[in-house]
């Protein structure tokens, strides 16, 4: 398999993430964003929806969307709960952080760690997003006061997605990640999980 991977971005960190927590074998091909690389593997159509991360299968076929990827790498793995109603809750979970955490989290990172996004980053916006972001880790935070994990009772591809942004949600986005323990402790035990690779790595 080959996965266009963008290195700083939480949606292909994660995808990342998974593929070393199983041990599975990918070939890594670096499309960072604004470079030469993206465009160029946009234009070899090999990024259907414009972005990274895409994973192409043995047989050619391309897969976007990193939650799809998950979903697709963890199937008949530790990492789908094998309830149903568990199950669900780990979509929710999914489906939830890339139609609200993602749009605060991990915006708000993008304006304030790439240059050319960087005029985008004005006073008024750069609060209201600080604000709606510290609302949606207060919902990650209200959950893991009382669970280790997002979805179940183990971990969950719901951990793995909702890891990739917010892991960096201090030191990229400038969350006071001080307000959230349970968050904390919880980022402790995924980055503890044998074969855990660091965004860098």
């Amino acid at each position: 398999m080959k996965l266009y991977s963008m290195p700083s971005s939480g949606n292909s960190y994660k995808v990342r993430l998974l593929l070393a927590l199983l041990g599975r074998a990918v070939e890594i091909v670096d499309v960072e964003d604004n470079s030469a690389e993206i465009q160029r593997a946009k234009s070899d159509g090999m990024l259907p929806f414009g972005k990274a991360p895409v994973l192409m299968l043995d047989d050619g076929r391309l897969l976007p969307e990193s939650n799809a990827i998950l979903g697709f790498l963890g199937e008949g793995t530790a990492f789908v709960p094998a309830d149903p109603f568990a199950r669900a809750t780990m979509n929710g979970w999914m489906f939830w952080e890339q139609n609200q955490h993602e749009g605060t989290v991990a915006v708000r990172a993008a304006l304030l760690n790439y240059a050319h996004r960087r005029h985008l980053a004005t006073p008024e916006r750069l609060a209201d997003l600080l604000e709606r972001g510290h609302a949606n880790l207060q919902i990650m935070e209200t959950r893991l006061q009382a669970h280790d994990w997002l979805a179940a009772d183990a971990v969950s591809l719901a951990d793995i997605c909702l890891y990739g942004y917010t892991h960096s949600a201090g030191s990229r986005g400038g969350f006071d990640m001080a307000r959230f323990p349970g968050i904390n402790r919880w980022i402790e035990r995924i980055a503890s999980l044998p074969g855990y690779k660091g965004l860098s790595e």
